[in-house]
């Protein structure tokens, strides 16, 4: 029997195991414009951009339309491509325009649907809903007056993080989304984690901004900024300056940031040893004391927030070990101004983070003693990028700076370092794409079973099953971001 196949702009294609039309299409080199499908995501099929012409059918929206064998579809017809115009028209008439100014601007999805249909008048009158930024969270900024209402932050924050500090309300042209009772994003359950910002395809939801503060610190002549760089950081500017893959980029950051200023330069890496290295000595004291339950590692802070938010009472136990900024950040406080001889408050202290959460993180009450923070400003990669940019220096023309010399970090031994080492070739060896990765391991004699979880909805499940006792682990990892740490929010 001959394979099912559906005719496309009249060239058959064979069906395989796509669970659209969309992603049969896509399968053939045609890029239809959509706003609202997300293939991590449920089927939502709002913003009708992907409609295809069904023959005997008529329009149909190809993200929700399954294949079936002997279809005929058009994808560019006459009526399809007007009523993606109109669609994109009815959303610049309703949309804030200030696109020069948006953080999105040049990477919105908006503007290049735009421009892929050749959308050069709006024919419809323009009543943009212009609404007050919410910038109330420390870690994401919110903007209604350019949300499409896709939907996908709601879905994402739904699905994939089981927060859902964020839904539809009202209806009609009054439809919004926000966070439950019409609170500030701070106000709600939202953790921080920057996965609603990720999914936006337009400047409603973005990272909030902190660069201006860098250039105020690194301006002041009273003070003395330093830098730490997740290893992360690395390779999305290896990408926006066009780096070849491969070619480590690490020594031309590290001249970048010397060159606006900052006095020194650390790898993150330091202070995540140390973080190793503190929960390996605290596992090794569970072990010894033969205590019941799992210990979760906390160096993710999305992940810590949403412990305290829905598991105040953790079925076992939480590190007590701060993540690896907050060390960095520590450390600096307490021993680099003792060495530099300045005070604490002339003493500022960057992170050069891809995460959101870390934001967020960096202005608790916690991280502030004394009124303090350990760590003054939390910027993403783009703003990292922005900020060389700004200053006009040309990346690829840099020499290459080594990282200035770290806090040596003591080795954590015994059991729990031999359990941290069979967490990391685990990870290292099962990619955590379906969210959660076990594994189990003999060390010392004692049997011990471990687990990665990637996403928070993900976290939730595995604390439901140890809760009910459907399963038993002695150690979790949990990331908030569903692809690992290398990827945050942007």
């Amino acid at each position: 029997m001959s394979s099912p196949t559906i005719i496309i702009d009249k060239k058959a294609v064979t069906i395989g195991d796509e669970i659209n039309l969309l992603e049969l299409i896509r399968k053939t080199g045609i890029e239809l414009p959509t706003f609202c499908y997300n293939p991590e995501l449920s089927v939502f099929g709002s913003c009708r951009m992907c409609l295809v012409d069904v023959e005997g059918r008529g329009l149909m929206p190809a993200c929700s339309t399954k294949p079936e064998d002997g279809m005929k579809i058009r994808t560019n017809t006459k009526q399809v491509r007007d009523l993606r115009k109109m669609i994109i028209e009815l959303m610049l008439a309703s949309h804030d325009q200030e696109c020069t100014t948006c953080t999105k601007s040049s990477d919105c999805r908006l503007q290049a649907v735009a421009k892929q249909l050749d959308v050069t008048n709006v024919r419809f009158k323009s009543m943009p809903h212009i609404e007050p930024h919410d910038v109330s969270s420390d870690a994401i900024r919110r903007d209604m007056s350019k949300c499409i209402l896709c939907g996908d932050c709601v879905r994402a924050c739904h699905e994939k993080q089981s927060v859902c500090a964020l839904n539809f309300m009202y209806r009609g042209t009054q439809a919004r989304v926000l966070p439950a009772f019409n609170k500030s994003l701070g106000e709600s359950e939202c953790v921080g984690c920057g996965q609603c910002v990720k999914v936006c395809p337009v400047g409603a939801l973005t990272v909030k901004p902190g660069v201006n503060g860098v250039w105020t610190d690194l301006y002041n002549s009273e003070k003395t900024v330093v830098a730490q760089v997740a290893p992360s950081v690395r390779k999305a500017l290896g990408e926006a300056f066009g780096v070849k893959p491969g070619v480590d980029c690490t020594g031309k950051i590290v001249s970048a940031l010397k060159r606006m200023g900052f006095e020194r330069v650390y790898d993150t890496s330091f202070s995540s040893d140390m973080v190793m290295a503190e929960v390996g000595r605290e596992f090794t004291k569970r072990c010894e004391k033969n205590e019941k339950g799992p210990l979760f590692m906390s160096a993710c802070p999305a992940w810590v927030a949403f412990c305290e938010e829905f598991y105040p009472e953790l079925p076992g136990t939480l590190s007590a070990c701060a993540s690896p900024q907050q060390i960095f950040g520590s450390l600096c406080k307490s021993r680099l101004t003792k060495e530099l001889g300045i005070q604490r408050e002339n003493l500022a202290v960057v992170s050069f983070m891809p995460c959101a959460a870390k934001k967020r993180e960096a202005c608790l009450a916690k991280n502030a003693p004394g009124g303090n923070p350990d760590v003054d400003h939390v910027l993403t990669p783009k703003e990292l990028i922005m900020m060389i940019e700004e200053s006009g220096i040309v990346f690829n023309m840099l020499e290459d700076s080594p990282f200035d010399k770290p806090i040596d970090v003591a080795a954590g031994g015994g059991p729990g370092e031999a359990a941290l080492k069979y967490l990391s070739k685990l990870q290292a060896d099962n990619p955590t794409g379906d969210g959660i990765v076990t594994g189990k391991t003999e060390i010392n004699g004692k049997k011990l079973s471990v687990a990665i979880v990637a996403g928070l909805a993900n976290a939730r499940t595995i604390i439901n099953k140890v809760k009910s006792g459907e399963e038993t682990y002695d150690l979790v990892k949990v990331m908030s971001c569903g692809d690992g740490c290398e990827y945050g929010a942007e």
